[in-house]
């Protein structure tokens, strides 16, 4: 048996993840990928980026250590291999680029700053294929705080997949027209226009919330009614109760409204009945394609 470590750090919108999983290699056996450690760092850098066009002093700061952070936790835990990546937030900052050449310089952790192409297929190449049953379609959705992912599946591969700019963040502060929302609708319409019965596979640390709350067993489904009920109760609620009441994190009380809307608006375009939370993102995507790049 060989156990070997790999790293993925996610820079998003609303946080940066550190995740590191053990990778357990056995002779006539499938590889294991095991989560060792994750670490959540809430830097919402969407903020500076999506209203004054850069990143602010404070957040390169603040984003530079916990880069300097994760090297040091990487090396302690002997990991071997890693990859950052960046998303929607630096892709789109004026200085975005020059912060990834001062925090390799600084840290010595090289960030590669992604497109909503290449998240959408790090993303599909986590374990989404054992949810996949060959005669069913399904809208796999991923929102973030700056873009949100859509992959549609049928015949158990991938149709169609595009990235809309529109995320919880961007939402939160006002940025997305109803434009925007009428191309997501017209394009799910176009791409699932003769496909019978829909499902939905969504991934964030939204979704992953949202079915935790709801105290359903792994691998349970949401149902559309759940969801809807829960967004206008969360929505009645006051910033402060969803905190102190409901115990969810500072940086998570605002956004899992914004992406509770994404789901039910995508839900209802495609006539999906339920959702399956499998508790993946671009973080396991990130290991599964650094593991299997060398294959």
């Amino acid at each position: 048996m060989k156990i070997r470590k790999f790293a993925a750090i996610d820079i998003g919108s609303n946080a940066i993840r550190l995740l590191i999983h053990n990778v357990i290699e056995e002779k006539d056996k499938k590889t294991q990928f095991r989560k060792s450690s994750l670490i959540r760092v809430p830097v919402r850098l969407g903020e500076d980026s999506f209203t004054v066009g850069e990143i602010s002093e404070r957040n390169e700061e603040r984003m530079l250590n916990a880069m300097k952070a994760f090297k040091l936790i990487m090396d302690v835990n002997g990991v071997e291999k890693y990859m950052a990546c960046a998303t929607s937030a630096i892709r789109e900052a004026n200085n975005g680029y020059e912060i990834v050449e001062r925090i390799y310089e600084d840290s010595g952790v090289k960030i590669e700053v992604i497109d909503g192409k290449k998240e959408a297929a790090i993303i599909a190449s986590t374990d989404l294929k054992q949810l996949i049953q060959n005669d069913q379609s399904y809208l796999y959705i991923d929102v973030g705080g700056g873009s949100t992912e859509f992959t549609l599946f049928t015949d158990g591969k991938i149709k169609i997949s595009k990235s809309f700019k529109i995320g919880t963040v961007r939402i939160l502060n006002n940025l997305v027209g109803e434009g925007i929302w009428k191309k997501i609708e017209l394009w799910i319409k176009e791409n699932i226009n003769g496909l019978s019965k829909i499902t939905i596979i969504g991934s964030g640390g939204n979704i992953n919330k949202l079915h935790k709350m709801s105290g359903r067993k792994e691998g349970e489904p949401l149902s559309y009614i759940w969801l809807n009920a829960q967004y206008h109760f969360l929505e009645s609620m006051s910033y402060e109760d969803r905190v102190s009441e409901l115990g969810l994190n500072p940086d998570r009380a605002d956004v899992i409204i914004p992406a509770s809307r994404i789901y039910l608006s995508a839900a209802k375009w495609c006539g999906a009945k339920k959702i399956y939370v499998p508790k993946i993102g671009l973080s396991d995507g990130i290991i599964k394609t650094l593991y299997y790049s060398e294959q």
